[in-house]
């Protein structure tokens, strides 16, 4: 093991600051003496003229500046070949730190995200937080001296026994909060995880950014069925601040009528009812319980559709998650007998679809099964998510229906988002997700609208962070988060059009990073810098940046307007040049005017 020696031998200073905080724990604040504090504790009180409460940090103002900041010769750049489906859909993976990227989206998606959520480093002592002022000349004695990684991002680890320890966290989490309030709209809502650490910190600045009027709730959430059996307390919860921008939006699932379409004898006591989910299942932790035959209809059928396959899994010849009947034997037995089984039949083949009533569910009741039918409410309750349904323990199973092993410490649950989704989005609203990470938002955001019908759309944001060396996502082959977050769509993306193939939803995504500006947007002739010889057969040097190509212009120019999504279609129409939408034309017109006027 590599153990670093410090060449500091003593540190006389820093002991004598932790004995005074063990004397006047008020005095010492993030590592450092507050002088006028501990005159007060001796006694000394200066007459102050106006006292007010207020939230301070050290770096405060800094943070104010910097979110205020314009980020200049930046751009998002369009990854074609990683992108899927990139000529109809309308959700956005973004490669690049989510500060910077906060900053390019402001101006063409503002008030446009319906709901908003993150799930931020929780300041442990182990997270990594970006520096955002750590700007050297040169990027080489950067990575030298540890400030970048190979990617060229600015971030550390934020030691608990480091000075400012919270205010490094503070001014992280102010600066993006800023922007994410501008692109907020005016009747959406954003919901941040947390835990103990720094919840108390975190409703102060939102409090300040988005307005204490605006608080909605601090939801605890159940994190795990049992703690550590070292600790006096078990701490088996976290929190979600939730925070309105003015005019929120409260959607109760029971309701509505969204996805439920069809009607049975049921319908007074049920409601309607909806078909989203076959009975079988390729995700699942195969089980050879859940793999028997159902005759059903004057028909045998088997999980996946192959007698063949079937006789191969229980002769011991399956992986570890394969085909598989959702419902036990039982429940199925049950279930078809209380109408919440409907066989379709389709050429060549049939399949068993489970209903989704609006007003009931099936529960299970000692060794029976029953219906509980659910009550309408006019509000959440703030004890939403205690359930175990949206623990951690669920966050490691949904990566194992996806993955072969568990590639991501620390993801949240899909019912959790699909739940937050549920609750304040429909039809085609926006949700954003600027701490990413596994791509958890996407799965649920796809999952929500094919089970209610709604074409909801995403933008992720998740910087190009390394995968640690000896972590089971390396061992699988991923070097970076983005590559998880980018896989695990794409997965979960091919399992719902497998299992869904009469559905029609939006499982693509466009994949842009950060890059630097196409656009010479000053004149470098005055510099010296552009040849004027060569601008009789090369005129783009006069506006644009060598081997730029004409989609790049038109995504840069787009982020600059208002309303013109980057999921809109650009294609390339016959003769050369870029199609779109009029008003874009005459904006890449004015782009394009030092050079046309040259031609």
């Amino acid at each position: 093991m590599d153990h670093k020696v410090s060449q500091q031998m003593n540190d006389i200073v820093g002991d004598n600051v932790k004995k005074l905080a063990q004397v006047f724990p008020a005095v010492v604040k993030d590592g450092e003496v507050d002088f006028e504090a501990l005159k007060e504790e001796l006694g000394d009180f200066q007459e102050v003229g106006s006292e007010k409460y207020e939230f301070i940090w050290s770096g405060k103002q800094n943070a104010k500046k910097l979110a205020q900041e314009d980020v200049a010769g930046r751009t998002l750049k369009f990854i074609e070949e990683k992108s899927i489906d990139s000529n109809k859909t309308n959700n956005l993976y973004i490669e690049g730190e989510n500060l910077e990227v906060l900053k390019l989206l402001r101006q063409n998606y503002y008030a446009a995200a319906k709901m908003i959520y993150i799930d931020p480093p929780y300041n442990t002592g182990t997270d990594f937080i970006y520096r955002d002022k750590d700007v050297m000349k040169k990027k080489d004695s950067e990575f030298a001296e540890g400030n970048v990684d190979d990617f060229g991002n600015r971030f550390t680890v934020n030691m608990k026994s480091q000075n400012r320890f919270h205010a490094n966290w503070l001014t992280n989490m102010y600066t993006r909060l800023s922007i994410a309030k501008d692109i907020l709209s005016y009747d959406g809502i954003i919901f941040i995880s947390i835990d103990d650490n720094e919840v108390f910190n975190l409703k102060k600045i939102c409090d300040e950014i988005f307005g204490d009027d605006n608080f909605m709730a601090c939801f605890p959430r159940v994190t795990k069925k049992a703690g550590k059996t070292t600790e006096a307390i078990a701490r088996n919860h976290d929190y979600i601040l939730a925070y309105s921008n003015e005019n929120p939006l409260i959607y109760l699932p029971q309701h509505t009528d969204a996805g439920f379409k069809y009607v049975d004898k049921h319908v007074n006591e049920r409601g309607k009812y909806k078909l989203n989910q076959t009975l079988d299942y390729d995700s699942l932790s195969y089980s050879s319980s859940l793999d028997y035959p159902i005759e059903i209809e004057g028909e045998t059928l088997y999980p996946g559709q192959s007698y063949e396959k079937y006789l191969e899994r229980k002769n011991g010849k399956h992986a570890r998650a394969d085909w598989a009947w959702r419902w036990s034997k039982d429940k199925f037995d049950w279930g078809y007998k209380n109408d919440f089984v409907v066989l379709k039949k389709y050429d060549g083949y049939s399949r068993i679809y489970t209903k989704t009533y609006q007003n009931c569910k099936i529960i299970k009741k000692g060794n029976d099964f029953e219906i509980e039918y659910m009550k309408r409410t006019k509000a959440i309750s703030s004890l939403e998510f205690i359930e175990n349904e949206f623990s951690n323990d669920n966050s490691k199973k949904n990566l194992l229906h996806v993955f072969d092993t568990n590639v991501f410490d620390y993801s949240k649950p899909v019912s959790l988002i699909k739940k937050l989704v549920q609750y304040t989005t429909k039809k085609e609203d926006l949700i954003i997700d600027f701490f990413s990470g596994s791509g958890t938002t996407a799965q649920a955001v796809m999952e929500q609208n094919l089970e209610d019908g709604a074409n909801r759309k995403y933008i992720l944001v998740q910087a190009m962070e390394e995968c640690a060396e000896n972590s089971d996502a390396r061992k699988s082959g991923y070097k970076t988060i983005n590559e998880i977050g980018e896989d695990r769509i794409q997965r979960v993306s091919k399992k719902i059009k497998l299992e869904n193939p009469d559905v029609d939803i939006d499982t693509g995504f466009k994949v842009f990073r950060t890059a630097d500006t196409n656009i010479k947007w000053n004149s470098l002739m005055d510099l010296g810098q552009v040849n004027i010889n060569q601008l009789e057969y090369t005129p783009d040097l006069v506006d644009f940046m060598p081997n730029t190509k004409d989609v790049d212009i038109v995504y840069e120019l787009m982020l600059r307007q208002k309303d013109v999504p980057l999921s809109s279609k650009v294609e390339k129409i016959f003769g050369g040049g870029i199609h779109v939408p009029t008003f874009m034309r005459i904006v890449t017109w004015f782009a394009l005017r030092q050079r046309l006027q040259k031609n």
